[in-house]
C-alpha cells in the first residue's frame, strides 16, 4: 500500500539524516578521545523517539583495526546489543527487520574516523497501518449503514404501488370482475404497466359480450346437429344389427362347410371370417360410440355455457370423419361376407376321374391367360405329355390358380418382370409338384404361418389371407397329400406338392 511505503521512507530518511548528523558531531570527541564527552552527547538523542541504539566505533591509531567507542541504549532497562564491527558492509544499506531497521554510515571528515551504528524502531509504522486499517473499517461501515438506509428508502417507494397493483389484478383474477381497472403508478414504467392491463381488461370485457352473444347462435346449431347426429346413430343401429344378423348366418353355414369333402377344416375359417368381419363392425361400433360421447361433451359444455367455437368445429370435423370411418368399415364388411360367399360355392366336392395333367395345367394358363397378358410374366412348364392319372382335377385346378394368382399378386408386386416355373413327375405311385417363382420371397416374420387363416400382407388391400390356406387343406384333405415351403428375400418362393394318384395305362 503506499501510505506504508510513505512511512517506511520517511522513517528511513530521518535515521539516514539522524545518523549523519550524530556523525558530524562526533568527529571532534573521537579526536580529543573523550569518551565521556561523546556519551554525554549521544544522550541527547533521546528527544527522538524512533532512535533505540547507536554505536561508536573508531579507527585505532595509525592502524586499520576498529574498536568500540561508546554507545547509546534508550531503554536503559534492556541490555546493549553486541557490536556490529563484523557487519560493517552488510549494513552499508538500510536492513528492515520485523520491528527495527539499522545502517551503518562512515565518520569522516577529510578522512576517516570511525564508524556509526544506528538502529530505530519501525513500530510507527505499524501504528500508521494500524490506524489507517482502523479508519477504513470506519469508513466502510459507515458507508454500508447509509447504503442501506438508501436501499430500504428505494425499496419502500417501489414496493408499495407494486403491491397495490398485484392486489388488483387478484381481486380480477379471483372474482373475474373484469370491470376493474388499475390505479395510476407514481413512476413512468408502472404506469406504463397498469394502462396496458387497463387496455387488456376493456378488450377481454367486449370479448366477453361477444361470447355471450355468439352462444345463442351455439344454442340453436347444437340442437340442429344434435338431431342429424341421432338419425345417423339410428341408422347406424340399423346397419350393425343387419350386419350381425349376417355374421349369424355364416356361423350356421360353418356345419355345411365342415361336411364338405375338399374343406374338412373349415370350422376354423369360419372362426377366421367371423374375427375378419367383427373388425370393421368393430371399428364401426366404436366411432359411432366415440361419436356419441363427443356429442354428450358438447351437449355438456353447452348447457354449462362452456362452449367455444373452436370446440365445436373441432366436433364437426370429428364427426364427419368418424361417419367416414363407419361407413368405410360397412362396406368393407360387406365385400369381405360376398367374397367368403364365393370360396365356399367354389370348393364344391368332385369325383376322381382319368385325365392329362398336362392338358388340365394348360387349361390353368388358359384361364389365367387375361391376366398374365397384361404382366410381363413367363409361364415354364415342365411335364410329360403322355402322363395320364386317376385324380380329383379340381382340387389340382384350384391350387395352381391361386398359387399362380399368389405370385402375381404378392410375389411381383412392383416388378417389371418374373418367371413361374411348374414342374411335374410321377413317382412311385405319387404325383410331385415342383412350384417356384423368382419373385419377393416372404418375410421371416410369417414364413412359419404362411399357411394359417387370414395370414396376408394385402391387409386392407384386398387381401384376406385365404388363398395359401385354401391350397394347403386341398393338398391334405381333398387330395390326401402334403405340401412343404422354402422362401428367402428377393429369391422367390418354392411349394413341394405331392399327393398318391393312379397312373392310367391309357
Amino acid at each position: 500500500m503506499t501510505f506504508v511505503d510513505n512511512a517506511q521512507q520517511n522513517i528511513e530518511l530521518e535515521t539516514l539524516y539522524s545518523a549523519d548528523t550524530i556523525a558530524g558531531q562526533s568527529i571532534s570527541y573521537l579526536e580529543a578521545n573523550d569518551h565521556d564527552g561523546l556519551h554525554d552527547l549521544l544522550l541527547d538523542v533521546k528527544n527522538i523517539p524512533y532512535i533505540s541504539y547507536i554505536h561508536i566505533y573508531r579507527l585505532q591509531n595509525n592502524s586499520e583495526d576498529i574498536e568500540f567507542f561508546t554507545s547509546y541504549n534508550r531503554d536503559e532497562n534492556y541490555p546493549a546489543i553486541p557490536d556490529k564491527i563484523s557487519e560493517i558492509d552488510k549494513l552499508a544499506t538500510t536492513n528492515y527487520t520485523e520491528s527495527f531497521l539499522e545502517l551503518i554510515i562512515p565518520i569522516k571528515q577529510q578522512k576517516l574516523y570511525g564508524y556509526l551504528y544506528i538502529q530505530s524502531s519501525t513500530e510507527q509504522v505499524k501504528e500508521v497501518i494500524q490506524k489507517t486499517i482502523i479508519i477504513a473499517a470506519a469508513v466502510f461501515t459507515i458507508s454500508l449503514c447509509f447504503t442501506l438506509l438508501i436501499v430500504i428508502r428505494i425499496h419502500r417507494m417501489i414496493t408499495v404501488p407494486i403491491k397495490s397493483l398485484i392486489g388488483t389484478v387478484q381481486d380480477i383474477s379471483q372474482h373475474k370482475n373484469y370491470t376493474l381497472r388499475c390505479q395510476d403508478m407514481p413512476y413512468q414504467e408502472l404506469d406504463i404497466l397498469s394502462r396496458n392491463l387497463n387496455i387488456m381488461l376493456n378488450r377481454t370485457s367486449k370479448h366477453i359480450t361477444k361470447q355471450d352473444n355468439a352462444e345463442q347462435q351455439i344454442l340453436k346449431l347444437n340442437h340442429e346437429l344434435e338431431d342429424k347426429v341421432s338419425q345417423r346413430t339410428e341408422a347406424l343401429k340399423e346397419s350393425n344389427q343387419e350386419l350381425l344378423s349376417t355374421l349369424e348366418k355364416l356361423h350356421q353355414f360353418q356345419g355345411q362347410l365342415v361336411e364338405s369333402e375338399k374343406m374338412a377344416s373349415l370350422g376354423d375359417m369360419v372362426a377366421g371370417v367371423a374375427h375378419e368381419v367383427n373388425t370393421p363392425i368393430g371399428l364401426g361400433v366404436t366411432a359411432s360410440t366415440l361419436l356419441s360421447d363427443r356429442l354428450n361433451v358438447i351437449k355438456e359444455a353447452f348447457e354449462n355455457k362452456t362452449l367455444k367455437s373452436s370446440q365445436l368445429k373441432k366436433f364437426l370435423n370429428e364427426g364427419q370423419e368418424n361417419v367416414a370411418i363407419v361407413y368405410r368399415n360397412l362396406n368393407r364388411a360387406a365385400d369381405l361376407i360376398s367374397s367368403f360367399k364365393r370360396v365356399a360355392v367354389d370348393q364344391s366336392s368332385e369325383q376322381d376321374r382319368t385325365f392329362n395333367v398336362k392338358e388340365l395345367i394348360n387349361e390353368v394358363f388358359l384361364t389365367l391367360a387375361p391376366q398374365i397378358k397384361q404382366k410381363p410374366f413367363e409361364l415354364e412348364l415342365n411335364c410329360p405329355s403322355d402322363l395320364v392319372i386317376i385324380s380329383k382335377p379340381g382340387p389340382i385346378n384350384q391350387i395352381l390358380i391361386n398359387l399362380i394368382v399368389n405370385s402375381i399378386i404378392h410375389g411381383f408386386e412392383g416388378r417389371d418382370d418374373g418367371v413361374i416355373s411348374i414342374t411335374v413327375m410321377n413317382l412311385s405311385g405319387q404325383l410331385h409338384i415342383n412350384y417356384r417363382d423368382n419373385g419377393s420371397g416372404v418375410s421371416q416374420s410369417i414364413k412359419g404361418k404362411i399357411f394359417d387363416p387370414f395370414i396376408t400382407t394385402k391387409r386392407g388391400a384386398g387381401g384376406s389371407g385365404l388363398g395359401l390356406h385354401l391350397v394347403y387343406n386341398l393338398v391334405t384333405q381333398a387330395l390326401g397329400g402334403s405340401i412343404q415351403f422354402e422362401s428367402e428375400i428377393n429369391r422367390g418362393v418354392s411349394f413341394d406338392i405331392h399327393f398318391p394318384v393312379v397312373k392310367s395305362a391309357s
